[in-house]
Protein backbone atom coordinates (compact mmCIF):
# COMPACT_ATOMS: atom_id res chain seq x y z
CA UNK A 1 0.00 0.00 0.00
CA UNK A 2 1.24 3.47 -0.91
CA UNK A 3 2.24 5.48 2.18
CA UNK A 4 2.25 9.26 2.47
CA UNK A 5 4.60 10.75 5.06
CA UNK A 6 4.51 14.38 6.12
CA UNK A 7 8.25 15.13 5.95
CA UNK A 8 8.73 14.14 2.28
CA UNK A 9 5.60 16.08 1.36
CA UNK A 10 7.11 19.20 2.91
CA UNK A 11 10.73 18.91 1.78
CA UNK A 12 10.57 17.30 -1.67
CA UNK A 13 10.09 20.62 -3.49
CA UNK A 14 13.11 22.40 -1.95
CA UNK A 15 15.26 19.28 -2.35
CA UNK A 16 14.35 18.99 -6.02
CA UNK A 17 15.34 22.64 -6.59
CA UNK A 18 18.75 21.93 -5.07
CA UNK A 19 19.21 18.73 -7.07
CA UNK A 20 18.55 20.67 -10.25
CA UNK A 21 21.17 23.18 -9.11
CA UNK A 22 23.78 20.52 -8.26
CA UNK A 23 23.33 17.94 -11.02
CA UNK A 24 23.67 17.75 -14.80
CA UNK A 25 20.63 17.02 -16.93
CA UNK A 26 21.20 13.27 -17.18
CA UNK A 27 22.63 10.49 -15.05
CA UNK A 28 21.97 7.46 -12.89
CA UNK A 29 21.07 7.75 -9.22
CA UNK A 30 20.78 5.28 -6.37
CA UNK A 31 18.64 6.44 -3.46
CA UNK A 32 19.55 4.81 -0.15
CA UNK A 33 16.75 4.27 2.40
CA UNK A 34 13.94 5.51 0.15
CA UNK A 35 11.32 5.10 2.87
CA UNK A 36 7.78 5.58 1.60
CA UNK A 37 8.96 6.16 -1.98
CA UNK A 38 7.60 9.70 -2.20
CA UNK A 39 11.00 11.23 -2.92
CA UNK A 40 11.79 8.68 -5.60
CA UNK A 41 8.48 9.26 -7.36
CA UNK A 42 8.79 13.04 -7.16
CA UNK A 43 12.42 13.21 -8.27
CA UNK A 44 11.92 10.76 -11.15
CA UNK A 45 9.23 13.09 -12.48
CA UNK A 46 11.18 16.27 -11.78
CA UNK A 47 14.46 14.93 -13.21
CA UNK A 48 13.32 13.10 -16.35
CA UNK A 49 16.87 12.71 -17.64
CA UNK A 50 17.85 10.73 -14.56
CA UNK A 51 17.29 7.04 -13.89
CA UNK A 52 16.30 7.09 -10.23
CA UNK A 53 16.79 3.73 -8.50
CA UNK A 54 15.03 3.53 -5.11
CA UNK A 55 16.05 1.09 -2.38
CA UNK A 56 15.18 0.14 1.16
CA UNK A 57 15.49 -2.73 3.62
CA UNK A 58 12.06 -2.55 5.30
CA UNK A 59 9.36 -4.73 3.66
CA UNK A 60 6.58 -2.21 4.38
CA UNK A 61 8.60 0.58 2.80
CA UNK A 62 9.45 -1.58 -0.21
CA UNK A 63 5.74 -2.32 -0.74
CA UNK A 64 4.95 1.40 -0.68
CA UNK A 65 7.74 2.15 -3.15
CA UNK A 66 6.42 -0.60 -5.43
CA UNK A 67 3.01 1.07 -5.35
CA UNK A 68 4.47 4.42 -6.42
CA UNK A 69 6.48 2.75 -9.20
CA UNK A 70 3.39 0.94 -10.48
CA UNK A 71 1.23 4.07 -10.30
CA UNK A 72 3.67 6.22 -12.26
CA UNK A 73 4.83 3.62 -14.78
CA UNK A 74 7.93 5.65 -15.67
CA UNK A 75 10.90 4.07 -17.44
CA UNK A 76 13.30 6.13 -15.30
CA UNK A 77 11.80 4.80 -12.03
CA UNK A 78 12.58 1.07 -11.74
CA UNK A 79 11.35 -1.30 -9.06
CA UNK A 80 13.12 -0.84 -5.71
CA UNK A 81 16.17 -2.79 -4.65
CA UNK A 82 16.16 -4.60 -1.32
CA UNK A 83 19.34 -3.07 0.00
CA UNK A 84 21.07 -3.16 3.37
CA UNK A 85 23.51 -0.24 3.42
CA UNK A 86 25.92 -2.25 5.60
CA UNK A 87 26.48 -4.94 2.94
CA UNK A 88 29.44 -4.79 0.60
CA UNK A 89 27.50 -5.36 -2.64
CA UNK A 90 24.77 -2.84 -3.37
CA UNK A 91 23.92 -4.58 -6.69
CA UNK A 92 24.52 -1.29 -8.46
CA UNK A 93 26.50 -0.55 -11.59
CA UNK A 94 28.85 2.47 -11.51
CA UNK A 95 26.53 5.40 -10.86
CA UNK A 96 26.61 9.19 -10.95
CA UNK A 97 24.75 9.93 -7.70
CA UNK A 98 24.08 8.36 -4.33
CA UNK A 99 21.25 10.22 -2.59
CA UNK A 100 20.39 9.66 1.07
CA UNK A 101 17.82 11.68 3.02
CA UNK A 102 17.08 11.33 6.72
CA UNK A 103 18.97 8.10 7.35
CA UNK A 104 22.15 9.30 9.01
CA UNK A 105 20.41 10.40 12.20
CA UNK A 106 17.82 7.58 12.26
CA UNK A 107 20.34 4.72 12.15
CA UNK A 108 23.45 3.61 14.04
CA UNK A 109 26.67 5.42 13.18
CA UNK A 110 27.98 2.28 11.46
CA UNK A 111 25.37 2.84 8.74
CA UNK A 112 26.96 6.19 7.94
CA UNK A 113 30.36 4.50 7.81
CA UNK A 114 29.00 1.98 5.31
CA UNK A 115 27.19 4.70 3.36
CA UNK A 116 30.47 6.47 2.72
CA UNK A 117 32.30 3.28 1.83
CA UNK A 118 29.52 2.13 -0.49
CA UNK A 119 29.44 5.49 -2.23
CA UNK A 120 33.20 5.26 -2.71
CA UNK A 121 32.83 1.80 -4.28
CA UNK A 122 29.89 2.49 -6.56
CA UNK A 123 30.24 6.11 -7.66
CA UNK A 124 32.06 6.95 -10.84
CA UNK A 125 35.05 9.29 -10.40
CA UNK A 126 33.52 12.74 -10.11
CA UNK A 127 30.17 11.29 -9.02
CA UNK A 128 28.17 12.87 -6.20
CA UNK A 129 26.98 11.76 -2.78
CA UNK A 130 24.20 14.02 -1.52
CA UNK A 131 22.85 13.75 2.01
CA UNK A 132 19.92 15.61 3.53
CA UNK A 133 18.94 16.06 7.15
CA UNK A 134 19.73 17.90 10.40
CA UNK A 135 23.28 18.26 11.69
CA UNK A 136 25.03 19.82 14.64
CA UNK A 137 27.56 22.42 13.53
CA UNK A 138 30.50 23.29 15.73
CA UNK A 139 29.11 20.91 18.33
CA UNK A 140 25.85 22.85 18.61
CA UNK A 141 22.35 22.23 17.32
CA UNK A 142 21.23 24.79 14.76
CA UNK A 143 17.84 25.25 16.45
CA UNK A 144 16.12 24.28 19.72
CA UNK A 145 13.77 22.03 17.76
CA UNK A 146 16.76 20.03 16.51
CA UNK A 147 17.97 19.55 20.09
CA UNK A 148 14.53 18.28 21.06
CA UNK A 149 14.47 16.00 18.03
CA UNK A 150 17.90 14.64 18.96
CA UNK A 151 16.71 13.74 22.46
CA UNK A 152 13.61 12.04 21.08
CA UNK A 153 15.76 9.95 18.72
CA UNK A 154 18.10 8.96 21.55
CA UNK A 155 15.10 7.91 23.64
CA UNK A 156 13.94 5.61 20.85
CA UNK A 157 17.40 4.14 20.27
CA UNK A 158 20.59 5.38 21.97
CA UNK A 159 22.53 4.61 18.77
CA UNK A 160 20.53 7.25 16.87
CA UNK A 161 20.84 11.02 16.97
CA UNK A 162 21.63 14.21 15.07
CA UNK A 163 25.26 13.92 13.98
CA UNK A 164 28.07 16.45 14.04
CA UNK A 165 28.52 17.79 10.52
CA UNK A 166 32.30 17.86 10.97
CA UNK A 167 32.37 14.14 11.85
CA UNK A 168 30.35 13.24 8.77
CA UNK A 169 32.56 15.38 6.54
CA UNK A 170 35.74 13.84 8.00
CA UNK A 171 34.37 10.33 7.47
CA UNK A 172 33.49 11.14 3.88
CA UNK A 173 36.90 12.68 3.26
CA UNK A 174 38.56 9.50 4.44
CA UNK A 175 36.60 7.63 1.76
CA UNK A 176 37.75 10.03 -0.94
CA UNK A 177 34.47 11.95 -0.96
CA UNK A 178 35.11 15.68 -0.66
CA UNK A 179 32.54 18.23 0.43
CA UNK A 180 31.97 20.69 -2.40
CA UNK A 181 28.81 22.46 -1.23
CA UNK A 182 26.62 22.86 1.86
CA UNK A 183 23.13 24.18 1.32
CA UNK A 184 20.90 25.40 4.14
CA UNK A 185 17.42 23.93 3.79
CA UNK A 186 14.04 24.65 5.37
CA UNK A 187 13.22 23.40 8.88
CA UNK A 188 16.86 23.63 10.01
CA UNK A 189 18.13 20.92 7.68
CA UNK A 190 21.26 20.83 5.55
CA UNK A 191 22.08 19.35 2.16
CA UNK A 192 25.68 18.19 1.85
CA UNK A 193 27.12 17.62 -1.62
CA UNK A 194 30.23 15.44 -1.81
CA UNK A 195 32.26 14.63 -4.90
CA UNK A 196 34.17 11.38 -5.38
CA UNK A 197 37.74 12.20 -6.17
CA UNK A 198 39.66 10.64 -9.02
CA UNK A 199 42.05 9.17 -6.45
CA UNK A 200 39.43 7.72 -4.08
CA UNK A 201 40.90 4.64 -2.31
Amino acid sequence: MKMIWGAPQRNQGPILECLRHCLPDTGTALEIASGSGQHAAYFAQGLPGWRWQPSDIDPQNLASIEAYVAELGRSNLPRPLTLDVTTDDWCADPIDLVFCANMIHIAPWECTVHLMDGARRHLRPGGRLITYGPYRIGGKHTAPSNATFHESLRARDPRWGVRDLESVVALADGAGLHLVERLEMPANNQMLVFRRGEDAP
